[in-house]
């Protein structure tokens, strides 16, 4: 079993109600919701490291490279990268062209892990596995299927990711 790190940065599957504002936003104590989601699934070996809580699509160059680093940083080579499928697709990319010698995943969620029937453990549970068992690159998980790079896109009409 090789050792795995998830690299959190936010999005949506971090999200939670703020009732103040009426909206989602991310805790104020800057917690992350991703050690509750693998508490769930009886998932205790990947280390978590919180590099950022920030919508995705609020990033720019200077985000997408605190990722690189500290993706090129970790000693380990299985990487899964939580973030906001807004911009999920285009960071992949981006990742795919400065990274090499790890398997990284892209994963987030399109409901909030803190709302009922959010698709964020299953989408997580999946990135776990396929970092572990997919070869050298940079892919994104969503919604039960595999998608290198260069194809990870999301269908905002029918809320899902398709080549």
């Amino acid at each position: 079993m090789q050792k795995l790190r998830i690299i959190v940065t936010g999005g949506t599957i971090d999200k939670i109600h703020d009732p103040y504002t009426e909206t989602l936003a991310f805790a104020k104590d800057g917690a992350t919701q991703i050690p509750e989601i693998l508490s769930l699934g009886r998932c205790d070996f990947p280390i978590i490291q919180r590099v950022m809580l920030k919508d995705s699509l609020d990033f720019d160059d200077d985000d997408r490279g605190a990722i690189v680093k500290a993706i090129e940083v970790a000693p380990e080579s299985a990487i899964v990268v939580t973030h906001g499928t807004g911009t999920l697709g285009q960071s992949a990319r981006w990742i795919s062209q400065r990274v090499t010698g790890k398997t990284i995943v892209l994963t987030g969620a399109m409901r909030p892990h803190s709302l009922s029937f959010s698709d964020g453990p299953f989408n997580l549970g999946g990135a776990i596995i396929a970092a572990q068992t997919l070869p050298q690159g940079v892919y994104g998980v969503m919604n039960g299927r595999v998608f290198e790079a260069e194809q990870l896109n999301k269908n905002t009409e029918q809320g899902r990711f398709d080549i």
